[in-house]
Order: C-alpha cells, then sequence, then structure tokens
C-alpha cells in the first residue's frame, strides 16, 4: 500500500499519514457525491499520485495556500474535474494560463486525454514541478516556462483560475482563444461580471456552479467569429 508523509498541513505540530489508495476511494465517491461523472480507476489512482507530487513539492515551494490533503481533493481536484466535464467536447486543443501547481490543466489532461494541453507557467520552479507532474503521470500534456502572451498559437480553450492581475490575465487569455474557440474562467459569481463586460468579442453560456460553493463558478464564452 502507497503511503507518504507530510508535515504542517496548518497544524506545524502534527506529522499526518495519508493513504494513496484512500485518497483514490475518497476523491471517486466525492465525484459521485457531485454527480459528476465517474472516474475510472486508473484516473482515480493517477490523482492520487498527483497528490502525493503536490504535498511533497508544496514543503519546499509554495504551490497552494490549501495544504491538508482533503481539502486539496474538495477544492482543487473537485472543481477541476468538474471543469473539465463542463467544457464542450469539440476541444482539441487548450492552454491554462498561470497553470501554477496545474489547476485545472493537469486534471483536464488526465479526464479528457483526447484534448491536447498545455500549461503555461512563467515561474520556473512551479514550471519544474508541472514538468514532474507530466513525467510522473506519463502525460503528452505540454510545459511552456514562459509567459503565455509569447505563444505563436492560437487554442480551441483557454482556461484560467484564480490568478494574479485577473483583468490583464484575461485579456491575455482572450487573444490566445482561436475564433469560435472558447474562454473557460474559474471565479466568483461577483468577479465573472465585471471580467465579462470587457470581453465584447465573447458570448457567454449560463455559468456552472462549481462543488462545494455556491460562490464558485465556471464561466464559459464561446469568441464571436
Amino acid at each position: 500500500m502507497a503511503t507518504s508523509r507530510y508535515r504542517n498541513l496548518g497544524r506545524p505540530e502534527m506529522t499526518a499519514v495519508f493513504d494513496l489508495d484512500g485518497m483514490a476511494a475518497s476523491l471517486k465517491q466525492l465525484v459521485s457525491e457531485c454527480n459528476l461523472q465517474p472516474l475510472q480507476p486508473q484516473i482515480a489512482d493517477k490523482f492520487s499520485a498527483y497528490l502525493a507530487l503536490l504535498l511533497r513539492w508544496n514543503a519546499r515551494i509554495n504551490l497552494t495556500a490549501i495544504r491538508d490533503p482533503h481539502e486539496i481533493l474538495t477544492r482543487h481536484f473537485l472543481e477541476s474535474i468538474a471543469t473539465a466535464q463542463s467544457l464542450p467536447m469539440d476541444i482539441r486543443s487548450l492552454l491554462d494560463v498561470g497553470s501554477g501547481a496545474g489547476f485545472p490543466g493537469i486534471p483536464i489532461a488526465l479526464c479528457r486525454p483526447e484534448i491536447s494541453v498545455t500549461l503555461a507557467e512563467s515561474q520556473n520552479k512551479k514550471a519544474a514541478f508541472l514538468q514532474e507532474v507530466v513525467r510522473t503521470l506519463s502525460l503528452t500534456t505540454r510545459v511552456f516556462a514562459g509567459r503565455a502572451e509569447t505563444l505563436p498559437e492560437r487554442f480551441d480553450c483557454v482556461t484560467l483560475r484564480a490568478v494574479d492581475r485577473m483583468t490583464q490575465a484575461v485579456a491575455t487569455a482572450s487573444d490566445l482563444v482561436a475564433p469560435i474557440g472558447w474562454l473557460a474562467m474559474m471565479t466568483t459569481s461577483t468577479q465573472a461580471p465585471s471580467a465579462q463586460t470587457r470581453l465584447a468579442s465573447f458570448r457567454w453560456s449560463d455559468p456552472v456552479t462549481l462543488p462545494g460553493s455556491d460562490r464558485r463558478i465556471l464561466a464559459i464564452g464561446q469568441k464571436i467569429a
């Protein structure tokens, strides 16, 4: 049975042990409770391996402020899985802007293997983490260690989630969407309207409420040709 140890989960005095097999089962149960499409066992196992890497690297570099593994499951993993399952079916290429710890790009690559995913991350340490995740999980995902706006190509879909300087990030992301492509923003119901009003070239669908909160939503817009 695979296990891993980690420290400093908001309680510095505590050393916890988590069971990766148990995490896979917990994730599958959470997915079921949220009425999402079930995960195949091998995909759930890869999420467990992803979690182990995230916890180990997060002890050295700041990948995410959420350090409790169960909170990572309920916040990062579930929201990203819901995003993957909500994206249009005709997407073949996707860019995750400011990917950071890999959300939602890595879960999209796991749940939607037909999509060619690129993770754009300008911070070298975070890009190195993403490369390690891609290698460990045997993904074909590309990691671009640079600023997304310097990419020459355009994508069927561009995703972004809770990034700094959201207004600037949304403008950058929208420019990277191919004609009649899609922009998918993981944001809040209060932040979404201001971002959407700046993007007159997009037609927006009704927002998708993400698991665990009435405020966190997925806003999906299609670029008007």
